[in-house]
């Protein structure tokens, strides 16, 4: 890592994470919500975990990929906050070069299965509401981990490949970061190398991977909505909507936060607004899905009670 790109120029063995504020009066402030938050993000995801796995009705395939989802949202937090708040604590925020690659490749790992477990999930509606009778064939225990093997396959290879495309980039100073944690933006912003290759690598493997997936969601919404509308009974209509109205308010902030994040590369210099997107995506979702999963969902809710009462059937 002492190798030489040119004069006077060495490549930087670590980084400095400026964190979310610089004010070390602050410091104690942000590690108690932060922590706070971790905790109730964490103990949320598991309880709806494990609500799904003692509760004989929740053993269906939207609950299956919902389970899924809640372990990613639990690996999504643990990947950044956890740092975050040793660094607040050792008022130490250098993080190693090595480090700093491996936070960014599982980071993207994970935001990636996510990506496509929502699209598995939006099929899994498609599937109940317009094809109901061929539903069980169509979305057996079989059909429903290749979907989750497929998710993760494709998220590894993306992951990957920006993580090898960036390892490839020359650091040579300056190295601080003004985030909470590694991602593309910043480090684009910090490489004394090119990196138009880098994100035309970025907004291409974007919209393979992201926006394929999207418009596979928005496909079979629009076939659920015309399924939903020609049912007569309007508490049918209201019974069918309620439950894809919580995928979709999920679908709707990952993906509002996520091209905030991203299709801003070309900006000249990162705001304090990214710092907020980023909490968003790393703290808030994962936080708020079990609430809009939970939220209207009276099986769940009575799943969570029974698991928090410590009474469950195992029948």
């Amino acid at each position: 890592m002492q190798s030489k790109f040119g004069a006077n120029r060495t490549a930087i063995t670590e980084f400095i994470l400026l964190g979310l504020v610089e004010t070390p009066e602050l410091w104690p402030v942000v590690f108690v919500v932060f922590l706070f938050a971790y905790l109730v993000t964490v103990g949320g995801n598991l309880s709806i975990l494990a609500a799904i796995l003692v509760e004989p009705k929740l053993h269906t395939p939207m609950y299956f990929f919902l389970g899924n989802l809640s372990v990613l949202d639990v690996g999504c937090i643990t990947i950044t906050v956890p740092s975050m708040l040793a660094h607040l604590l050792s008022h130490k925020r250098t993080i190693p070069y090595g480090a700093c690659f491996t936070q960014l490749f599982f980071f993207h790992l994970l935001v990636g299965v996510d990506c496509f477990l929502l699209t598995a999930m939006a099929y899994d509606r498609f599937l109940a509401i317009c094809q109901p009778l061929t539903y069980n064939t169509q979305m057996s225990q079989r059909v429903q981990r290749i979907l989750v093997a497929v998710s993760w396959a494709l998220a590894f290879t993306n992951a990957l490949t920006h993580t090898v495309a960036i390892a490839t980039l020359n650091f040579c100073g300056p190295n601080v970061i003004n985030h909470f944690y590694c991602d593309l933006p910043q480090l684009f912003q910090l490489s004394c190398s090119s990196t138009q290759l880098n994100e035309l690598l970025l907004f291409a493997v974007g919209f393979i991977m992201a926006g394929t997936p999207l418009a596979l969601i928005i496909t079979s919404y629009a076939h659920v909505a015309a399924a939903v509308l020609r049912i007569r009974s309007a508490e049918g209509r209201k019974k069918a909507f309620s439950t894809c109205g919580s995928h979709l308010t999920v679908v709707g902030i990952f993906y509002g936060s996520g091209i905030f994040n991203y299709m801003r590369l070309g900006s000249a210099k990162l705001s304090d607004k990214d710092k907020g997107v980023g909490v968003f995506n790393t703290v808030i979702n994962p936080m708020l899905n079990p609430i809009i999963y939970s939220l209207r969902n009276s099986d769940v809710q009575d799943a969570l009670w029974r698991v928090l009462k410590g009474k469950w059937s195992l029948a």
